[in-house]
């Protein structure tokens, strides 16, 4: 088992602090033992990867990260019993015991919030992965709000973790380079007189193609249809009606039931730009997708 040291901050301010022995102050320890460590990839889809590492009689460390524009990664400390109180953390590299004269080393210092799980984010996140990753036990030290007297540390065993963060760090090459926000409200063009999108719109549905597929909480699609002023009434909406049908099969093709797809077809009525221009008409010739998804 890895051995703990209290770690005391004299200046919070530059996180100076100083490693003492365990019989200087008390304090809780939860870790894994090397016969209990194990890490899990638990989410490995395009749209979330998820880690977790369970911590005996504490709870379970999660790392995650999701589809986006931008590469991010949260760290979750879900506790059985979580804080009554705020709490002032320190975050702390420390060395596993196989790595004898290494010193602890501060990561930074965070709250913990009553009654919420402990958070760490962004680039301190991908900083403990660091520490795991060279073998280093990332620990959190806090005082312990029902006894003030004791210190609680828990610490994530860097044991069994290089093959899971192997296969975490492929889920992480394949997110998908857009959220759900991305493409929950779509406009999409049509070329004239057709009822097949144009190229680029064509590109933009595969996008959310691929978030629909992946994504098992998209519980309503909603299509609107135009068409430009060009033709009669009746011709202009017949095509409007065509679009929507083909969307409608399309999307149920992908696996959403019809009574989860709404479908209205305007024909030329509502336009958003000039008829009486090319561009305004090609702006009119258009499909709006709304998406809807399980708040949980």
């Amino acid at each position: 088992m890895n051995t703990f040291f209290k770690i005391v901050c004299l200046n919070a301010s530059v996180l100076t602090c100083l490693v003492l022995s365990p019989s200087v102050m008390a304090a809780k320890q939860y870790v894994a033992t090397p016969a209990q460590s194990s890490w899990k990839v638990a989410v490995d889809t395009p749209l979330e990867c998820r880690m977790i590492h369970a911590i005996p009689s504490y709870g379970e460390a999660q790392f995650t990260s999701k589809a986006g524009k931008k590469i991010n990664l949260d760290f979750e400390l879900k506790m059985r019993r979580p804080m009554g109180e705020t709490r002032n953390v320190n975050l702390v590299s420390m060395p596993a015991r196989w790595m004898p004269g290494e010193a602890a080393e501060p990561i930074t210092q965070i709250q913990f919030f009553k009654q919420f799980d402990g958070y760490v984010g962004g680039q301190m996140a991908w900083a403990m992965l660091s520490e795991l990753e060279s073998g280093r036990y990332p620990t959190f030290s806090y005082n312990d709000w029902q006894h003030r007297d004791k210190m609680i540390e828990v610490g994530l065993s860097a044991v069994s973790f290089q093959a899971p963060y192997q296969q975490f760090s492929v889920c992480l090459d394949n997110l998908l380079p857009y959220s759900f926000e991305d493409i929950a409200f779509t406009v999409l063009h049509y070329d004239m007189d057709n009822d097949e999108l144009n190229k680029p719109s064509q590109r933009r549905l595969a996008q959310i193609t691929d978030f629909v597929r992946y994504s098992d909480d998209i519980d309503l699609v909603l299509l609107a249809t135009y068409s430009d002023s060009t033709g009669g009434t009746n011709v202009n909406q017949s095509l409007s009606e065509r679009r929507a049908k083909k969307l409608e099969e399309y999307f149920m093709s992908l696996g959403l039931p019809k009574n989860r797809i709404q479908v209205e077809a305007y024909g030329k009525r509502r336009p958003i730009a000039d008829n009486d221009t090319p561009i305004g008409r090609n702006k009119n010739r258009r499909v709006v997708i709304s998406l809807g998804r399980t708040i949980i």
